[in-house]
């Protein structure tokens, strides 16, 4: 292979070569070895990311081991939990197309790097970085920094929250009893967004296997890391791109995995962003002809009341695979420079109490629901392996609020009552602006019985509950969920994918020809920018070109 940097114009290349010795690099690798860009997202903030500093070290090592000269840079990394339930969750969402950005500028700007390693660990993190990879299409591989261990059940850690709502104990009891449940850095133990994007990772070939769910600050983590840096000097070697890895066949089989795990419904605006970057599209449509006939085969929270790490245990992404090889592609390429069908004729321990059979008979395909009908033309989504039983037919009387913080203030004040359908809107991607996660709203649902909620907005992969959100046409687009008004009553029925709002059609059209759409005043900066460019969430979330 020709290196990068020996594409440039002699002069260029003696000056690129001095800058980069004058930064540390070694003349003699400079001259001869490939440059391998470290892509890290570490930082102090987010505890998904403070291992990454570590374990971009022993990446390094393996580059190094493998001939290749590893440079590492930083980009940015938000934590969800922290921006939860206030105006900083704007801004979530949004920096996805930073970090993708960034990591472009920097990688194809300066002009030298042979190959990629990308550190990311969070929910638009990972994303971001895939995104980045898909664009930039040099040899690549991801590497994040694992599930944190829990020490009590996510049920135990829902009960404390749930406690402190009702003001039955401290704001340090909530706490200690939280540091139980995360008890040191790495990513959360839940099956939400961040850990279902790192086990989508190798279910489209670009982490190493069992490299999502080995748990942070352990050996495992740190070994797979080192080896992540000797398999991107092979994919180098070999020249195998992004392009090559992700392809159709490999996002099926993502998707596939997505349905098998009961994983995020943010994945849903994630996948065919990155299918964007790849060149092609992929629709809800098609994502909810995988998860309406693929089973949820393991109980994760929030399906039920196990850990990522249990999932660890019983045989990690390579498992759910092999119990799921039948419905995939085995004849995709990996990171390895293996197949899927390779990677799978392995021998793969599999503990069947924690990932089923596909035959199971608790194994039921209700992943992931669109659901249409009046309220939602474009669709709407539900996670329905989250949602009680009784709730999967529900009919209530509308509570409407044009946003997430006017909702918490009238559950503050016990206006929202057994019954009702909450409305939130203006929470879309253009309506917010930034699509915030209302998990503090789900969260304090799961205290009223016999309720729901309905948004424009968007959810943690952690929510449960009759939480139906990503509706298109938002409100900020002139969706009809502008247009319900207190007290209208809304039907969902999850058995025949539906969600309706039982008014006539001439009152309908009458509200609409009265209609006037809310403004924000976030028209400057960087949210102002984004509402002007921001596609729908069923296109992904991207900007417009």
């Amino acid at each position: 292979m020709k290196r990068a940097i020996d594409k440039l114009e002699p002069f260029q290349r003696a000056i690129s070569k001095a800058h980069l010795a004058s930064a540390g690099v070694s003349m003699d690798a400079l001259d001869k070895k490939p440059l391998i860009a470290i892509a890290n997202s570490w930082n102090e903030v987010c505890p998904g990311h403070e291992p990454l500093r570590k374990l971009a070290e022993e990446v390094k090592k393996g580059v190094l081991e493998a001939g290749g000269e590893p440079i590492e840079f930083n980009t940015i990394a938000m934590c969800d939990g922290i921006a939860q339930g206030h105006a900083g969750m704007r801004y979530c969402l949004p920096h996805r197309e930073i970090i993708t950005d960034s990591c472009e500028a920097m990688i194809l700007g300066e002009g030298v790097f042979d190959g990629v390693v990308f550190l990311a660990s969070c929910d638009k993190i990972i994303p971001a970085m895939l995104n980045a990879a898909a664009r930039i299409n040099l040899p690549s591989i991801i590497v994040t920094s694992g599930p944190c261990y829990a020490e009590i059940k996510p049920s135990e850690s829902k009960d404390l929250r749930q406690k402190f709502l009702r003001g039955e104990i401290t704001e340090r009891d909530v706490i200690e009893g939280t540091l139980k449940y995360y008890t040191g850095p790495g990513i959360c133990p839940f099956l939400g967004t961040a850990n279902t994007m790192g086990c989508l990772c190798e279910g489209l070939g670009m982490m190493l296997p069992y490299g999502a769910l080995y748990p942070s600050s352990t050996s495992m983590r740190r070994f797979s890391a080192r080896d992540s840096g000797i398999h991107l000097m092979k994919l180098v070697e070999k020249e195998i791109t992004p392009s090559m890895i992700m392809t159709k066949e490999a996002m099926g089989n993502a998707v596939t995995l997505l349905s098998a795990i009961g994983g995020s419904l943010n994945a849903l605006i994630h996948l065919p962003a990155l299918a964007h970057e790849l060149g092609f599209t992929l629709e809800w449509d098609d994502i909810a002809k995988v998860t309406s006939a693929t089973p949820v085969i393991c109980n994760i929270v929030p399906n039920g009341d196990l850990t990522c790490v249990d999932l660890y245990k019983a045989g990690g992404i390579p498992a759910v695979l092999k119990q799921i090889e039948s419905r995939l592609n085995q004849d995709v390429l990996t990171v390895t420079t293996k197949t899927l069908r390779e990677e799978l004729n392995k021998s793969i321990q599999i503990d069947e109490t924690i990932i089923r059979k596909m035959e199971d008979e608790k194994s039921i395909a209700n992943g992931i629901q669109v659901l249409y009908g009046n309220l939602a033309p474009q669709g709407a989504l539900v996670k329905t392996s989250a949602v009680p039983q009784e709730l999967h037919i529900f009919t209530g009387s509308a509570k409407v609020f044009n946003s997430e913080d006017e909702c918490y203030e009238a559950f503050n004040k016990k206006l929202i009552h057994q019954g009702d359908a909450v409305v939130v809107r203006y929470e879309g991607p253009k309506g917010g602006p930034g699509m915030k996660e209302l998990h503090r709203i789900t969260e304090i649902m799961k205290s009223i019985p016999n309720s729901g909620i309905i948004t424009d907005g968007r959810f943690s992969g952690a929510s449960g509950g009759l939480s139906i959100g990503y509706l298109c046409p938002e409100a900020a687009e002139c969706g009809p969920i502008a247009l319900v008004q207190d007290g209208d009553i809304i039907h969902v029925d999850l058995s025949k994918n539906l969600i309706e709002l039982q008014i006539s059609e001439d009152e309908f059209m009458k509200r609409k020809k009265e209609f006037i759409l809310l403004h924000r005043d976030d028209d400057k900066g960087l949210l102002g920018r984004y509402a002007k460019l921001v596609s729908s969430a069923k296109l992904g979330a991207v900007l417009k070109q």
